[in-house]
């Protein structure tokens, strides 16, 4: 199968905000576009029929008008629509496997929005094999420019601790095809011995800032050797990873993170820095699975 981003479409200011997205990054990767809608009880498909005894004219129909919508906006982009008589997550998740990146609609924070994040995106997101990037409705409209310094530029959180060779390549990758800054960030909560009666002690926090950008530095500079049109700043901060992060997300055109593929036994599949993130971040959040 030829390399696709597919997104998954439900007929959702969400889902069709996401579907948007996706054209925009499958033009610039030069990838097809596949709208993928699945269902459940979609039936076979039937031959010679009026729409109006078709029992999957409104899943045909919701394919049908993002795609020419789509295309309107991307005449020379590839759009593939596809249909799916299966539960959308385990679609989703099968979708995944096949392509370069999933691409799923994300609801806002009200308190009762905010729970439904987790009816499909979260298990996704928790599970797939592949990139996966979350996407708001409003995110079309209040996209920053790239012309504002970092303002536009692609956020990528790092931990310092295990491989990320996925991430910044994903990161680097992304940045390139969008002629944008990249800004890598690094979290560290400040340890209970640096804290003194008077606040703390610089001393300590100036030590683990100093270690923390040496490690980040080496972390980068093979990604930008290989990418070396990408202008790459770096920040460390003092405080939560999750507060660092969702913070640098500020005005970001990408967040992107990593997730383990494989956990311990009990472990949750979406550690604390990736969960603030896809609640709380403006911007479209990208989850790269890496071992």
């Amino acid at each position: 199968m030829e390399p696709v981003v597919t997104v998954g479409l439900d007929g959702s200011p969400e889902s069709l905000a996401a579907a948007h997205w996706a054209a925009d990054e499958a033009e610039r990767r030069n990838l097809t576009l596949r709208l993928l809608h699945a269902w459940p009880m979609l039936v076979p498909e039937p031959t010679h029929i009026p729409s109006e005894i078709d029992q999957n004219y409104w899943a045909k129909r919701l394919v049908h008008n993002a795609r020419a919508e789509l295309q309107a906006r991307h005449p020379g982009l590839s759009i593939v629509g596809n249909l799916v008589a299966n539960d959308a997550q385990d679609a989703l998740l099968q979708a995944a496997t096949e392509s370069e990146m999933l691409v799923l609609g994300s609801r806002g924070l009200e308190p009762v929005a905010s729970y439904f994040l987790g009816d499909i995106s979260m298990p996704v997101v928790a599970r797939a094999e592949r990139p996966v990037v979350l996407v708001r409705a409003e995110e079309r409209e209040e996209e920053p420019s790239p012309a504002s310094g970092t303002a536009g530029g692609v956020v990528v959180a790092l931990k310092l601790h295990g491989p990320c060779d996925d991430v910044l390549e994903f990161a680097f990758h992304t940045a390139a095809a969008r002629g944008v800054p990249l800004r890598a960030v690094h979290g560290r909560s400040v340890p209970l011995h640096a804290y003194v009666p008077w606040g703390v002690d610089h001393t300590i926090t100036d030590e683990i800032a100093q270690e923390s950008k040496k490690h980040l530095g080496q972390a980068l500079r093979p990604w930008r050797e290989k990418f070396p049109g990408v202008e790459v700043a770096d920040r460390i901060g003092l405080e939560s990873p999750a507060e660092t992060v969702v913070r640098a997300a500020e005005g970001a055109a990408l967040l992107v993170l990593g997730r383990r593929k494989h956990h311990p036994a009990l472990a949750p599949r979406l550690g604390p820095v990736a969960h603030a993130a896809l609640h709380h971040a403006r911007c479209p959040v990208a989850v790269i699975p890496h071992d």
